[in-house]
């Protein structure tokens, strides 16, 4: 990598003989280690070229392809650091884990400029400004505001990298707990159905869209209640928007408190067993338990856990009584 006088990064790549034939974004993101979204904007704006030229995403290399990428430096960033409090699980020179709570937007967007975790995040680790992507830095996955658990954040370069690729490569475990609506029809399972964005309703995803992508949960029941309400564990092996509440959506098992896609606490009025449910539930009850991962720097395997937050559990031990 080379870098010159008004701080443009160059870094050159040659297509070896069993590389040929992938595309040009997913050849630089095995070989540099970003993001595809980060690569394929440097596509569209032309500071990727093929043997001289620009080539498109979908462009297949070939042996003997040399590729020259212009990285510029990364923008100011606006994000202002908030001292907000914190649920720290785990933090070493590589990594942080934290507990996010329900309600919380995980970073900056339309509506939510401010008071968000990324902007606790930065105040508690001023330096995580300069990792990874300039408008979400040390990020590699988030959760849905009303979604409450476990969020990693990469602190180094190195550890951005590895665990961006390990998201790629789905080798990273997550789990999360959810109550739905009725009866799953077995003990376990397996949604595998595309999801894109609704085609109609653009701040929805849905299994209809026009141009959705692969998506796959796999589910397994903890406990059943009256209502019928379900506790269920999830483990998706993809990461699509929204996945998990529209999978369990398109199955008829919407996540009790899920209003935008069929899961709203107005059903329990239906359910007079469950009216002393309804006033404890103010969110979809979603949550990111488990979290697993080989550790960047050491190759280790680790794994956290965060248990039901009050909120959830509340709304487990009412139903627990009514059994």
């Amino acid at each position: 990598m080379q870098t010159d006088t008004s701080g443009i990064e160059t870094l050159r790549q040659v297509v070896e003989s069993e590389q040929s034939g992938a595309r040009l974004d997913q050849f630089l993101a095995q070989s540099l280690r970003w993001s595809r979204a980060r690569l394929q904007k440097l596509v569209k704006s032309k500071r990727v070229l093929v043997n001289g030229e620009p080539r498109p995403a979908s462009y297949r290399v070939r042996e003997g392809d040399t590729l020259v990428v212009s990285v510029p430096p990364p923008s100011p960033s606006h994000l202002a650091p908030e001292a907000l409090p914190l649920t720290i699980l785990f933090e070493d020179r590589d990594l942080l884990v934290v507990n996010k709570p329900a309600h919380l937007v995980v970073h900056p967007g339309a509506g939510h400029s401010k008071g968000t975790l990324l902007n606790a995040l930065v105040h508690y680790c001023p330096d995580l400004k300069d990792i990874g992507e300039v408008s979400r830095p040390g990020l590699v996955h988030r959760l849905d505001k009303d979604t409450s658990g476990l969020i990693m954040v990469a602190k180094t370069s190195l550890a951005h990298a590895a665990l961006v690729a390990q998201f790629q490569a789905r080798a990273i475990t997550k789990r999360y707990l959810a109550l739905v609506w009725g009866r799953l029809p077995e003990i376990q399972g397996k949604i595998d159905r595309e999801v894109g964005r609704h085609p109609t309703a653009r701040r929805k995803m849905s299994v209809n869209a026009r141009r959705g992508k692969r998506a796959i949960t796999f589910w397994r029941v903890i406990q059943e209640f009256p209502g019928p309400l379900t506790l269920a564990e999830l483990t998706p092996q993809t990461g699509r928007t929204h996945q998990l509440r529209v999978h369990l959506a398109s199955e008829g098992h919407p996540v009790l408190g899920d209003a935008t896609y069929g899961g709203g606490v107005s059903r329990l009025t239906g359910h007079p067993r469950l009216k002393g449910v309804k006033p404890l539930v103010h969110r979809q009850l979603l949550h990111a338990w488990r979290l697993g991962i080989t550790h960047p720097r050491t190759g280790e395997p680790m794994q956290w856990e965060a248990q039901l937050p009050e909120d959830f559990q509340a709304v487990v031990d009412k139903l627990e009584d009514l059994n």
